[in-house]
């Protein structure tokens, strides 16, 4: 196949996710046929860096040896059986590696396929752990979430998830959800700033908590950073309230790490930051190191012993994905879990962490940044057309696409969210690599907005 007929067969049989088409038929995309660390190659050659590691992903880099090594070890041997009535070696492997690293509060892991998948197992399981607690909680069905949540695609996560775009449009399929108001400083729903406001977002989370706590199952939330809804950072001290008034009030916490797991925010997980000890977290994307599809909802002692009973009793947790627990992919998380370890991994990305927030600074001078936001080595610059009032840019005007577009002619693989230039590359780059990447973003941003 020529790199002419490749594209031509791409733009007739695939419909691509998240993707208007009738632009991508008009465009002139790129189709991907290698990798290499932090390097992406496609068809006629050209090479790019991965700055959004591949949607969220890849932590050690394309084409990593040891993880290539772990999957064709683990492929000679089997590549899957069922988890259904039979375990599998690096599935169990892989649990007790998850343990050892994730908040002291959990301890049993529960496998699937995706991010959306664990959200909704955390769902299914919070409900069906009150409804068989006992009459007193009877009344336990509602589920709590953030203003602008994102937790996935399948109908369960996206009842929870609060983006207009993304979900508006299904709201006929889906259960109501409470929700509280997650801290969006630079557009303040309650006009105020921060830190004068002594957190007033908290505040008011606290008391909706509190009133629903007989109704609401859990709390479902993003911890210090929302992704999807623009990377919009969290301040000191909220998660930690939010922990506190859903341990006082029996409502389940269950915290989405699918897109801040895995050393994205400079800790393993993202609930480190605060100490926070979840009843459940959700993780995914990270997990196999960007190689293969995985995810885990992890437990606490007591929800799964709300699950242990003679099977007459009907307790069971009937749910279940074909590949849960599948060989291939638990092979390559248990190695890339190991590459943390062996590697130093969160010591050694500290100091990129600390240059790549300094260098995120110098895009305050741009006249259309209004804000830069960024945890880890994670990172989202909120494009307006007017930094004054915040005015953003018109929808159609598609300001964020032009510059993700014209990063591309510079060698840079970006993507943004609307007008929110999110960057989060794989965590090997180097520091020379990210002054490339950045300076690309920079000069970018700059074409497109000043022109």
């Amino acid at each position: 196949m020529t790199p002419n007929n490749i594209e031509k067969i791409d733009k007739e049989f695939v419909w691509h996710p998240f993707t208007q088409m009738l632009d991508w038929e008009k465009e002139n995309n790129i189709v991907i046929e290698k990798g290499d660390g932090i390097y992406l190659y496609d068809i006629h050659g050209n090479k790019y860096i991965d700055g959004v590691s591949s949607l969220w992903v890849n932590i050690h880099g394309h084409n990593n040896k040891e993880l290539n090594d772990a999957i064709k070890d683990q492929i000679d041997k089997i590549s899957h059986s069922t988890l259904l009535g039979l375990a599998n070696v690096p599935s169990s492997v892989l649990a007790e590696k998850l343990i050892e690293i994730a908040p002291a509060s959990l301890k049993k892991v529960f496998y699937s396929d995706s991010g959306s998948t664990s959200v909704e197992i955390a769902i299914k399981v919070a409900f069906q752990y009150f409804r068989q607690k006992g009459s007193k909680y009877k009344n336990k069905k509602k589920f709590i979430a953030a203003t602008s949540a994102y937790h996935g695609d399948t109908i369960g996560s996206v009842s929870i998830g609060g983006m207009e775009l993304f979900h508006s449009i299904y709201k006929p399929l889906l259960f109501d959800t409470l929700r509280i108001t997650y801290p969006y400083c630079y557009r303040c729903p309650f006009n105020l700033k921060y830190p004068n406001c002594e957190l007033y977002c908290a505040k008011e989370a606290e008391k909706i908590i509190t009133y629903y706590a007989d109704q609401a199952a859990a709390v479902v939330i993003e911890p210090m950073i929302q992704g999807a809804a623009g990377m919009i950072t969290m301040p000191a001290g909220y998660m930690k309230k939010i922990e506190k008034v859903c341990h006082d009030n029996e409502v389940l916490l269950i915290i989405d790490e699918v897109a801040t797991g895995f050393g994205r925010t400079g800790k393993m997980f993202a609930c480190e930051h605060e100490d926070i000890n979840p009843d459940a977290m959700c993780i995914a994307k990270g997990i196999t190191g960007g190689y293969l599809p995985m995810a885990a909802t992890l437990f606490s002692q007591e929800i799964y012993d709300g699950f242990l009973a003679n099977f007459e009793d009907n307790k069971t947790f009937f749910h279940g994905h074909t590949y849960t627990g599948n060989q291939l992919a638990a092979a390559a998380a248990v190695k890339s879990i190991e590459l943390f370890k062996k590697n130093n991994i969160i010591n050694a990305i500290a100091p990129k962490i600390e240059h790549f927030s300094k260098l995120l600074k110098e895009f305050d001078a741009l006249n259309n940044v209004g804000e830069v936001r960024t945890i880890g080595l994670m990172a989202g610059i909120e494009l307006v057309a007017d930094k004054n009032t915040k005015e953003p840019y018109p929808q159609k005007d598609t300001i964020g696409h032009k510059v993700i577009l014209k990063a591309r002619e510079k060698g840079v693989i970006i993507r943004p969210l609307g007008d929110i230039i999110v960057i989060l590359p794989p965590l090997v780059i180097g520091i020379n690599e990210i002054d490339e990447l950045l300076s690309v973003v920079y000069d970018s941003i700059k074409a497109v907005t000043q022109q």
